[in-house]
């Protein structure tokens, strides 16, 4: 992959750029000189020129391209809108006050196939209404239809989505390896240091102590993982966090899972009393009990998005490590095929 290019020999301005751009995940090719910068110049996502070689470069008349920016660490340089016109820069970035914007846009560079992926959350309506289980199986059915798919396990006290599709000792980062993160994340280095399984990726916890996930790791990876990923599933604790909060603000499309007995029905409705302050669509997901179907979406007053009937060998089947069946003939495989058809855009 072709990296960004930095054309200037004021070290001290190179040093915050190395720095910027790896906060963004990103490397820089240098040239101190415009004759070094030539073969790099068409090839680089990004170009940023420092202020004190910008005649320098603009006396060589390089080919007019886009994402050209001019950098200075004067705030006071009266004569920087000259040199970024002679240049062709699209901007000025002026530091440190620009410096956020700055890893935005290295980032987005080293993003050379920007999705616009759809988040959707799951939650469940009680505690073993089986959000999770609904969560992985979704990511899972829309890997399988080759949708690159980012699932979050969002429940830091859930014992691990990663768990529950069997890969709990897959190589790769957990949120522990992220939650100190700020700012942007490069959506490709997010996939690359994420355990895949084909094109799932998931996103899970270290065993152990866990630390609760700020609202801006949360943040960083949900916009990391929408310009990554076709789509992107957040299993959500019952329990709203910030970083739960945060992902519902995110999101699409959140599908509470409502179990049809009273207690079920009570707990949904307490649960989509905090989760609708956040999100605008939701939906359940019934599954099926003593209370009919319709009194129960009565009570929720809110659309239906499916049912997901009791499957008795569910369970063991996940106990053993293995995934469940998923096809299309399937109830479970069903039920995901429909929500992906009813949520997603068509394509």
């Amino acid at each position: 992959m072709n990296r960004p290019l930095v054309i200037t020999e004021d070290h001290a301005l190179l040093d915050d750029l190395v720095r910027i751009a790896a906060a963004a995940g990103a490397q820089l090719d240098v040239a101190h000189v415009p004759a070094h910068a030539r073969p790099f110049w068409n090839l680089a996502p990004l170009v940023a020129i420092g202020a004190d070689q910008a005649d320098a470069v603009a006396a060589t008349s390089p080919p007019t391209r886009d994402q050209v920016l001019l950098v200075t660490r004067d705030l006071e340089d009266q004569d920087s809108w000259r040199k970024c016109v002679a240049v062709g820069a699209q901007s000025v970035i002026a530091l440190p006050a620009d410096e956020r914007r700055l890893v935005d846009l290295f980032a987005d560079a080293m993003d050379p196939d920007p999705r616009s992926g759809s988040v959707i959350c799951v939650i469940g309506g009680r505690g073993g209404a089986g959000a999770s289980v609904l969560a992985a199986c979704l990511a899972l059915r829309a890997s399988a239809d080759h949708l690159r798919t980012l699932l979050v396990d969002a429940d830091r006290l859930g014992g691990g989505i990663d768990a529950l599709l069997g890969h709990e000792e897959a190589p790769g980062a957990r949120w522990g390896d992220l939650v100190a993160r700020e700012g942007r994340i490069n959506a490709s280095a997010l996939q690359a240091a994420l355990p895949a399984f084909g094109d799932l990726a998931v996103l899970s916890f270290h065993r152990g102590e866990v630390p609760a996930i700020p609202a801006q790791a949360m943040r960083s990876v949900l916009e990391a993982g929408r310009r990554g990923f076709d789509l992107v599933v957040v299993d959500l604790p019952r329990h709203l966090d910030e970083a739960a909060i945060e992902a519902l603000t995110r999101a699409k499309t959140t599908l509470t899972v409502a179990t049809a007995d009273v207690r079920g029905v009570l707990s949904t409705v307490q649960i989509l009393s905090e989760v609708r302050k956040h999100t605008a669509d939701v939906r359940a997901v019934l599954r099926p009990g003593v209370v009919d179907d319709d009194t129960v979406m009565i009570s929720l007053g809110i659309p239906s998005a499916g049912t997901l009937p009791d499957q008795p060998r569910l369970t063991a089947t996940l106990n053993r490590g293995e995934l469940p069946r998923l096809g299309p003939r399937t109830v479970l495989g069903a039920l995901c095929t429909s929500l992906l058809r009813d949520l997603l855009p068509a394509t």
